[in-house]
């Protein structure tokens, strides 16, 4: 019960963070109004509020809530945005190999 408690309380921090970056996203890029910056407020002081929630302030309560965060921002893209992360090409593919031209594969490897 404990897990799903701290889980729950990771995915809606990482909402209020999110919440309170993309409000003045809307206002600053897609000409929103300025109002929309004192939800943000509110949602950022839930943020740190609900960062001093958390179980203990050690490197792996972060890491755990940063892979909680991913986790929550590409579904907020999915659903908000409407971006589906299969539509962005892979950095790695056929016409941009992770190993540079002019080397060879020995050569990549070693470095």
């Amino acid at each position: 019960m404990e897990v799903l408690k701290t889980l729950a309380l990771f995915i809606v921090t990482a909402l209020a963070e999110i919440v309170g970056r993309y409000l003045p996203y809307l206002w600053l890029k897609q000409d929103r109004p300025a109002w929309l910056l004192v939800p943000a407020g509110i949602s950022l002081a839930l943020f740190d509020w609900l960062l001093s929630l958390h179980p203990a302030a050690t490197g792996r309560v972060y890491a755990a809530y940063g892979g909680v965060y991913i986790d929550v921002a590409i579904l907020w893209l999915w659903s908000v945005d409407g971006i589906r992360l299969w539509a962005i090409p892979h950095p790695i593919s056929v016409t941009n190999p992770p190993i540079p031209r002019h080397l060879d594969y020995k050569e990549a490897i070693s470095a």
